[in-house]
């Protein structure tokens, strides 16, 4: 059996959630949406649905070098970009961004800027 765990794509996005935590009522709340997808991530990391290649962001592309992508939605029209790493012995989700529908549809091109 292959363990399952997740991860933060840098310590930026690390840091952004641990700020979430802390602030507005609007933002403890997302950050309460993120730790119960993290939970089912580390249960299923196949939870959130894949994302087309033709979707992905350069941005993901260069600076994470992605081979994968996927979407987990989390209420309130929140979206949580997240990739997977693993080998025989470990699968990591590592989570890249969130962000509301709006800025989702421009990210995902969905939506012109």
């Amino acid at each position: 059996m292959r363990v399952k765990r997740v991860a933060f794509a840098d310590e930026g996005v690390k840091k952004a959630f641990d700020e979430l935590k802390t602030g507005r009522f609007e933002e403890k709340q997302l950050a309460g949406f993120i730790e119960r997808a993290i939970a089912v991530l580390k249960e299923n990391p196949l939870a959130g649905v894949a994302v087309p290649r033709k979707q992905w962001s350069a941005v993901y592309v260069k600076k994470y070098k992605i081979d994968n992508l996927r979407k987990y939605d989390l209420p309130n029209a929140w979206r949580l970009a997240y990739t997977l790493k693993g080998d025989e012995v470990e699968i990591i989700s590592i989570i890249l961004e969130w962000f509301d529908h709006e800025s989702y549809e421009k990210r995902f091109g969905y939506k012109k800027k």
